[in-house]
C-alpha cells in the first residue's frame, strides 16, 4: 500500500488567466511534492489575481475535492494586484508563522528580494495551505526551505494517517 497525500495547485494570475503567460513552476511544486513527501497534485487551477475568486477555489479544492494541502503560487508581492495573503487569511482557521518565516529567512539567504514576500501559510480544517511566490526559482527556493516539514505537518492535521491507496 502506498501513501498518498493529495496536493492541489492555484496559480494566482492575471495574465496566467488570461493565457498570456505560462506557469513554469507547476512542474517545479509537483516534482517537490512527489519527490519529499509522496504528494501527487489532483487538481491544479489558474485563477486572476482577484480575493473572492482565489478564496472561492481554495474552499472547493477542500470541501470538493478533498485535498491535504493547497499550494498557491503568485499574488504574494508588493504590487496592488498581489492580493493572494488576504485571500488566504480569510479562509484560514489558523495561521502557522514559522513556515512563512523560514520561508523568507532562508530565501533572503539567496536574494534580498525574497523578503518581498507576504506569503501566507495555514490550515483550514485537516488542509494545509502555503502561498509562495509566483517566480518559478523563488517558488522553489521557499518550498524547499519548508518541505522537510509539510508531511509531519499533515500527518498532524489527519492524525498521522495518510491516505491509503
Amino acid at each position: 500500500m502506498n501513501t498518498l497525500w493529495r496536493v492541489g495547485i492555484i496559480w494566482c494570475s492575471d495574465r496566467g488567466a488570461r493565457g498570456e503567460r505560462e506557469d513554469l513552476s507547476r512542474g517545479i511544486i509537483t516534482e517537490i511534492v512527489g519527490k519529499h513527501f509522496g504528494g501527487e497534485v489532483i487538481d491544479y487551477r489558474v485563477v486572476p489575481d482577484e480575493i473572492e475568486t482565489i478564496k472561492e477555489t481554495m474552499i472547493e479544492m477542500i470541501e470538493r475535492k478533498d485535498v491535504d494541502l493547497i499550494i498557491t503560487t503568485g499574488g504574494t508581492g508588493l504590487s496592488p494586484r498581489d492580493v493572494t495573503p488576504e485571500a488566504t487569511l480569510q479562509i484560514v482557521d489558523r495561521v502557522i508563522p514559522g513556515f512563512a518565516e523560514e520561508m523568507r529567512r532562508r530565501a533572503s539567504q539567496i536574494s534580498a528580494n525574497e523578503l518581498f514576500t507576504r506569503a501566507v501559510i495555514g490550515t483550514r480544517k485537516a488542509t494545509l495551505i502555503i502561498n509562495l511566490p509566483g517566480a518559478p526559482r523563488s517558488a522553489e527556493i521557499c518550498l524547499s526551505s519548508i518541505v522537510d516539514f509539510i508531511q509531519p505537518a499533515l500527518e498532524l492535521l489527519v492524525g498521522k494517517h495518510p491516505r491509503t491507496v
